[in-house]
């Protein structure tokens, strides 16, 4: 996604990720494309839900009632992420990559993808098809493209 962090950088949007089922491989994104240092803030890696609600705010009841994987989860990971950084754009990943941790409703390759900017928020459900790596690299990308778009690239 050169055209996003060349789009970042031309317009100083400072950009941070929350990342969960995708484990930092958004950041990792970021960091490999020469001068995004300029805007790219960091990345938070909060795989656990201690972690969520401790370092990004997400809500105990929001675990509770709806889970780490869901839309309700995702906005407040966003929220967190940007107010732990100040950054005006951030991106977020929760999901299921598997083999394990599906049920009934929530199936293997279900993320939860958000992007903000300024006061623009975007969450979409998404179900994506194959192994772990698979499905971490569809959300990835997906997760770029979303972002990209929410920024008005």
């Amino acid at each position: 996604m050169i055209e996003l962090f060349e789009y970042l950088i031309k317009n100083d949007i400072t950009v941070a990720t929350a990342e969960s089922c995708t484990g930092g491989n958004i950041s990792k994104e970021f960091v490999e494309y020469a001068g995004i240092s300029q805007v790219f803030l960091g990345g938070l890696c909060t795989y656990h839900n201690s972690v969520k609600t401790k370092v990004l705010g997400v809500s105990e009841e929001t675990l509770k009632k709806h889970g780490a994987v869901s839309k309700e989860c995702a906005q407040e990971m966003l929220e967190g992420v940007k107010k732990v950084t100040n950054a005006r754009a951030a991106v977020c990943t929760t999901g299921i990559a598997g083999p394990g941790g599906a049920t009934k409703d929530k199936p293997v390759g279900l993320v939860y993808i958000g992007a903000s900017f300024d006061d623009k928020m975007v969450v979409e459900k998404c179900i994506f098809d194959g192994n772990r790596k698979q499905v971490i690299e569809q959300a990835k990308q997906y997760a770029l493209k979303l972002l990209y778009k929410t920024i008005g690239g």
